[in-house]
């Protein structure tokens, strides 16, 4: 490993010792799920004592029992799931005939290799589809009327030219893919589409080009993961600090095509913070340039790209700033009596401008859910966690159906996260919060990763589920939460559905103006006709409710073609017309295809 610089003598001249890191770890080409979320080897299931396991061993909670889950799922949605009933996944459901010429399958073999161009059905299958619901309903019980035709894996910038050309030569489109962990419906192929449509797989350009350990840079292909890029800077002594909680599986081109943002923003910054410049290719050339710290040369191209989701271009690699490693990375957490108290404390922090890494609230029935995941104890374990419960609720006196609780991270130098520490502390006490360890708070951030795997489980067992998210004003955040459980809840009884609805929410992201709300749905959908259809309804009232309430028509999870209805009460006729029209100039021929925003 080679250290990053810290310190330098007087007169040292400082040059550019650029670092080539080696090749990311390759997955097994069958690692990860085609039909559920992450990795085949894990994920929730159901023993033959009817209780709930995590398989694998990828994560803490892997190898584990969950004994409460189910009983507290039904305790909230007001009904029994019985755990050996399951709505049976029917995938693949039928996948359409490519309507790939051979004429065009072999100049993109000829131009790339025959190993790296497929139409596979279901290959092509997964190249259609994200992770919404809607996604997730269509692959196991539906149908997607119309996929890509042929999936093709460039290794370098010129063959991602090559493939466009190739597309137009052909009269066929192209639709970038990353992880294809969207959940706006960005890779649902347009069903009116009748060209060819080539599924761009950019996950093969996995690599960390450069690391500049004077400048803290490094460019980074577009197909590398989180997980790739981290354990190609981490050889070296850096990091991106970019976390999503899909990380594991989404790319680096993905973020800029999103406009993303992760759990440790408030350390490192969105993707828009973290990116200098940006690479790719268009229908009109290429994008490439320096990337100076800052320059005064009028709008650059290459910012349109953030949020353009596959409309304006192939973005190839980018040039983003690095961080050398944390020297101390510590959790925490904190318990408050409610939503408010805690919601205050945030407001407070965010004020001190001393605000840890990561810094995320949950709101009663989301603690509680976090509470129903705990894998089952030993004789012991649940002895010391009946007192911790007993000293909690009798002596500090919580309320077990108000309470809330706030996991926290911090990185830094030990000097750094130790004043962190002190100043969070302080303010959590004098809003009545108690500390919760950093064993729970270590728990709360590293289950986000395997809470993921839990909404394709719940499908099965009838019970349908989709997270969505906003920002929001500190003034109008409270009111907005209220807001849009009030309307799920109306909109629930309106329709008839059964039991109860989930709901409940989470504060992921703090601002000087604001915070990033991560809301999470759920209703039980066995006797419902078109329970999809129905669950596509409810989110749109529940967009509906944000946007009036003052709330963003997205955080982070960009709009695709889920969203695209609402674009008119986030933008001028004029804006509008704007971004058609830099569309148009840009792909005039519509050559990528994906038919986003």
């Amino acid at each position: 490993m080679v250290d990053a610089p810290t310190d330098a003598r007087p007169g040292t001249r400082f040059e550019s010792r650029r670092i080539v890191p080696e090749s990311p770890a390759r997955l097994a080409p069958d690692a990860e799920s085609l039909d559920v979320w992450g990795f085949r080897d894990s994920g929730f299931t159901v023993n033959t004592d009817g209780q709930v396991e995590f398989r694998g061993s990828r994560y803490a909670i892997s190898g584990k029992v969950i004994p409460s889950l189910l009983p507290w799922a039904e305790g909230i949605l007001g009904l029994r799931v019985d755990p050996f009933d399951r709505n049976v996944s029917q995938y693949p459901t039928g996948v359409p005939e490519s309507l790939a010429s051979t004429a065009l399958e072999s100049a993109l073999a000829a131009s790339l290799d025959p190993s790296r161009v497929s139409r596979d059905p279901r290959v092509r299958l997964r190249h259609g589809h994200g992770h919404t619901q809607e996604d997730m309903w269509a692959i196991k019980y539906g149908l997607l009327p119309r996929v890509p035709d042929l999936v093709v894996w460039p290794l370098r910038a010129d063959e991602v030219r090559a493939v466009l050309l190739l597309a137009a030569a052909h009269g066929a489109c192209v639709v970038p893919y990353g992880g294809g962990t969207n959940v706006t419906d960005a890779l649902r192929c347009p069903p009116e589409e009748r060209r060819p449509i080539v599924s761009l797989d950019l996950r093969r350009m996995n690599r960390v080009l450069w690391i500049d350990p004077v400048d803290h840079t490094a460019e980074i292909q577009a197909g590398a993961t989180g997980t790739e890029i981290e354990e190609q800077l981490r050889r070296h002594g850096f990091t991106l600090g970019h976390e999503p909680d899909s990380a594991e599986l989404s790319t680096l081109g993905g973020w800029i095509a999103t406009n993303a943002s992760g759990m440790k923003k408030n350390r490192y910054g969105n993707i828009e913070d973290l990116v200098l410049s940006v690479s790719a290719v268009t229908p009109q050339g290429d994008l490439s340039r320096a990337s100076p710290p800052r320059e005064s040369v009028g709008p650059d191209p290459a910012r349109w790209l953030f949020g353009s989701e596959g409309e304006l271009g192939v973005v190839t690699s980018a040039v983003t700033r690095v961080f050398p490693l944390p020297a101390v990375r510590r959790f925490g957490s904190v318990l408050f009596r409610s939503f408010d108290e805690g919601f205050a404390f945030l407001y407070a922090v965010q004020r001190s401008c001393v605000v840890p890494a990561s810094v995320r609230l949950m709101d009663n029935l989301q603690f509680q859910f976090g509470q129903a995941l705990k894998p089952a104890k030993s004789r012991l374990g649940a002895l010391k966690s009946a007192l911790e419960k007993a000293y909690v609720l009798r002596v500090r006196g919580f309320d077990a159906e108000r309470m809330v609780a706030c996991t926290l991270l911090f990185e830094g130098s030990e000097a750094e996260v130790a004043a962190q520490e002190r100043s969070v502390y302080r303010i959590a006490a004098r809003h009545g919060g108690m500390k919760a360890g950093a064993e729970n708070g270590e728990r709360g951030y590293q289950l986000t990763f395997a809470i993921a795997y839990i909404r394709d489980f719940m499908l099965e067992h009838w019970i349908i589920a989709e997270s969505f998210e906003t920002s929001v004003a500190w003034s109008d955040a409270q009111s907005l939460c209220a807001n849009v459980k009030q309307r799920l809840w109306q909109e629930h009884e309106k329709r008839g559905l059964p039991g109860r609805p989930f709901i409940s929410v989470r504060v992921t992201q703090l601002y000087g103006t604001g915070v990033c709300l991560y809301f999470y749905f759920a209703f039980h959908y066995k006797g419902v006709e078109n329970p999809s259809e129905v669950f596509a309804e409810l989110e749109r009232a529940a967009r509906d409710e944000i946007l009036r309430s003052g709330g963003s028509l997205s955080h982070h999870h960009g709009v695709g073609k889920l969203r695209r209805e609402f674009l008119a009460r986030v933008f001028s006729p004029a804006a509008l017309a704007w971004r058609k029209r830099l569309v148009q100039s840009i792909d005039p021929d519509d050559l990528l295809g994906a038919g986003n925003g």
